[in-house]
């Protein structure tokens, strides 16, 4: 037995004394180059950790004071409805200074600026900017330009990419649009530079409406226009302060000949633009059956082709 001791501990002996040779030769392999060692050194010695810290609880904080303020513009928005769009701007003005303001902060707090951090920054956002946040970068600046060109403003009623509704954020990256089916979609800044944008209203609450109408070739029309102009005008949607015109011409379809009548009013408010054309369309069709005014025939496209023939 106790020779089987000592032969273990001389196995023991011999392990230990193999690895305390090879541990230095390792030890050397595993130590990075000088340049490398260096920028890790420089990176340790800029970068503040308790800075970092506050840089989280800087951008917590941030969050919860837009979630605040968004629910309070929206809150005035409903109580104040002639200030809505005001509001709604002044608050993506706000969102811009916070983000400034806390990116700006963040870095002070979490760097210590010197010209090795500078050179590495510099090469580091080129090649980022350059490949990987190409798009972002390209997004962020086309946000800028789009809060000093204006070319629609938050709560604008907006036509863009085959998308209709309204602007009801402007950010760094991206706009936000809620369609008519209360849909949100997202889309990049970029994108408004090279595509056409329709804006209904342009930082008005009124917006003129179109609304089409189809009537026989033999109806009066003279009091097709006239009803259809008073139906406007009774309508609690209808902005009075600007004309209202029914324009009239004459079609002709695969199907049928009639005459198009085309309302143009302005609705109050454009949230109530489909409340403004549901109303007047039901009330010009209980006048067009009073009236005995009829919509054109599918036949007489049919009548005309057997005439000719």
């Amino acid at each position: 037995m106790i020779v089987k001791i000592v032969q273990l501990l001389k196995t023991s002996g011999l392990l230990i004394f193999t690895l305390l040779i090879a541990l230095p030769a390792n030890a050397q392999m595993a130590i990075p180059d000088s340049k490398e060692l260096q920028v890790i050194t420089t990176l340790a010695e800029v970068v503040k950790p308790g800075g970092l810290f506050m840089s989280v609880i800087l951008f917590i904080v941030v969050w919860a004071i837009l979630k605040v303020v968004k629910t309070v513009v929206n809150d005035l928005s409903e109580v104040f409805a002639e200030r809505r769009l005001l509001l709604q701007k002044a608050l993506v003005f706000f969102q811009f200074l916070i983000y400034f303001f806390a990116i700006s902060t963040a870095v002070l707090m979490s760097f210590e600026f010197s010209k090795e951090l500078l050179a590495i920054l510099g090469g580091t956002l080129a090649v980022a900017v350059g490949f990987a946040m190409k798009d972002l970068a390209a997004s962020v600046v086309a946000g800028i330009i789009i809060m000093f060109d204006r070319p629609f403003q938050v709560g604008d009623r907006v036509l863009f990419g085959g998308e209709y509704g309204d602007i009801v954020a402007i950010g760094l990256r991206s706009v936000k649009m809620n369609t008519l089916d209360d849909n949100v979609v997202t889309i990049p800044n970029n994108t408004f530079l090279n595509q056409l944008t329709s804006c209904g209203n342009y930082g008005e609450l009124d917006m003129q409406v179109a609304i089409i109408f189809h009537i026989g070739i033999d109806e009066d029309l003279s009091q097709a226009q006239g009803i259809i102009r008073e139906c406007a005008a009774l309508s609690k949607f209808a902005y009075l302060n600007k004309p209202i015109n029914v324009l009239i011409c004459q079609v002709l379809t695969n199907n049928f000949i009639a005459y198009k009548l085309t309302l143009k009013v302005y609705v109050l408010d454009t949230k109530y633009e489909k409340a403004l054309e549901t109303d007047i369309t039901l009330r010009v069709n209980e006048e067009f059956r009073k009236a005995n005014i009829l919509a054109p025939s599918m036949q007489v496209m049919n009548t005309v082709q057997r005439a000719v023939n």
